[in-house]
């Protein structure tokens, strides 16, 4: 990058802060409301709602593998933000149009897939971009490109829920747009300050042909995405399939590499499949912990028997986000005075610690039972159980993309990225598939009756956190051994080619 462009990083970095901050302001709204909307206004079952935004979160999660490679060979990553913002502000427009026609729902999440997989690549690019060669200042850069992130899930996660329960679901998700609007028209105010950044194509004229062709291709893909998500055995075949073909690459990747280079591949895969398993965690605060705060948790936050507030039961979800604005900054301390004294934990490591303290939150979740009232919970299982939920996320979730940059050889990186993305998309997709293990029939609507059936399911799944911690301790000899092995080979992903992995 030119130098003389230097003393405009902040100002850059200001830009695609605040569009970020907005665009998961809209995404994380409508997340809040989505299954409860499926289930309440739409009378979908629980089964259906869940699957349906698992096989939704999957392709959300799936589509930034192409939209990185249409920023970067294509179109160029300042445009592609641009066009998936405005793809998504259309998307949540279309969920704000005020009817219960499920086409209609269908059409808007295609919409969203599509701008998701434009706009979520291209901004973290661009932030990588502002400081190229500047190492010392990446770090930071990201720490708060991901305070963004939690920024506007924050105030989305407790707006959209009063705003539905107030005003009616369809202006909730008209809010949402609506962020996405501010952030579009902040962008067109500041887009000079990040002239100077962006893909090779930024900087050459539009071509119309190649523009015409990826949008008649997105708007393909809303057809085909609209239809997926409506026929489950579809989605669920193609889970398995992709699932089926990333494990045969892997292998077969294994095999094929050379022997300085194989053990890297053998630690990736490892650890990509304890982030599936984490991510299968992950998504029970959409589905199934949303249902339960619906249907067990009492509202009403109390503090020595004086009532502070009462929650609404999407607004739970927003305990996640305030929770990794409380525990990043002694967390991030913990890490410096570690590294300072040579004690550095190495991935896999923080990996078992974040299955531990997962498996802490949902056993935290699952023995609310026993002091329930009338089949009503109290809201601190909520706050404490997504405390050490939240705490998980931090020590796992935003390892993977550096666990690539580590491990994997150079020439696969951009496949092994775009394969990570997918692989986390199929982990969206089992997390809806287990919600469905507390599927409530619609036959119950007492209480006493579903509380059983949602803490039966948070204490298998601590059962299971505890034993992918004590996999992950077990695997920890070896994961060393290869690492150790790998060490020595200088062929591993540039760092300065990695983006920061967001929630």
């Amino acid at each position: 990058m030119n130098t003389l462009a230097r003393p405009s990083q902040t100002r850059s970095f200001s830009t695609v802060f605040l569009i970020e901050m907005w665009e998961r302001f809209g995404y994380y709204g409508m997340a809040a409301l989505l299954v409860l909307f499926m289930v309440q206004k739409l009378h979908y079952t629980d089964d259906t709602a869940n699957l349906t935004w698992g096989a939704f979160t999957a392709l959300v999660y799936a589509a930034p593998a192409i939209g990185g490679w249409i920023g970067d060979k294509v179109l160029g990553a300042r445009r592609c933000m641009t066009i998936g913002a405005v793809i998504l502000g259309l998307g949540y427009l279309l969920l704000g149009i005020p009817s219960d026609n499920t086409t209609l729902l269908y059409a808007a999440m295609g919409v969203i897939v599509v701008g998701n997989g434009l706009f979520k690549s291209n901004a973290a690019n661009l932030v990588r971009r502002i400081y190229e060669g500047d190492d010392a200042k990446i770090d930071s850069a990201f720490t708060l490109y991901y305070m963004a992130v939690n920024i506007g899930s924050t105030f989305s996660m407790l707006l959209t829920p009063w705003i539905a329960q107030n005003w009616g679901w369809h202006t909730a998700f008209a809010v949402c747009c609506a962020g996405l609007v501010l952030g579009l028209l902040n962008y067109l105010l500041m887009h000079r300050t990040l002239a100077h950044v962006g893909s090779v194509p930024d900087d050459a004229p539009i071509n119309w042909g190649k523009l015409a062709m990826v949008l008649g291709i997105g708007l393909a893909l809303v057809f085909v995405v609209s239809f997926v998500l409506q026929h489950g055995a579809i989605a669920k075949a193609l889970v398995w399939l992709a699932g089926a073909v990333i494990l045969g690459i892997f292998v077969w990747l294994i095999g094929k590499s050379a022997a300085s280079e194989r053990s890297g591949l053998i630690v990736a895969l490892i650890l990509t499949i304890e982030t599936i398993l984490f991510f299968i965690f992950y998504q029970q605060m959409s589905t199934s912990l949303t249902l339960f705060a619906l249907r067990n948790v009492d509202p009403a936050q109390t503090l020595f028997g004086l009532r502070l507030f009462d929650w609404i039961p999407a607004q739970y979800q927003a305990l996640n986000p305030i929770w990794i604005f409380a525990l990043s900054p002694p967390l991030a301390w913990l890490y410096t005075r570690m590294g300072r004294s040579g004690r550095d934990l190495p991935i896999a490591a923080k990996f078992a610690i974040g299955f531990v303290v997962v498996a802490i939150g949902f056993f935290i979740f699952g023995i609310s039972g026993g002091t329930a009232v009338d089949g009503k919970v109290s809201s601190w299982y909520m706050v404490w159980g997504y405390g050490f939920y939240s705490l998980g996320e931090l020590l796992v979730s935003g390892l993977g993309l550096a666990m690539m940059a580590r491990y994997v050889p150079a020439r696969m990186g951009g496949f092994m990225m775009g394969a990570y993305f997918v692989a986390t998309g199929i982990s969206q997709y089992l997390g809806g598939i287990v919600a469905n293990y507390a599927s409530v029939p619609d036959n119950i609507t007492d209480p006493l009756q579903s509380l059983p059936i949602y803490t039966s399911l948070f204490n298998k799944l601590g059962v299971v956190a505890a034993i992918g911690a004590l996999l992950a301790v077990a695997l920890l000899p070896m994961l060393k051994k290869l690492s150790a092995s790998h060490h020595d080979n200088n062929q591993a992903i540039d760092p300065n080619l990695v983006v920061a992995e967001e929630r």
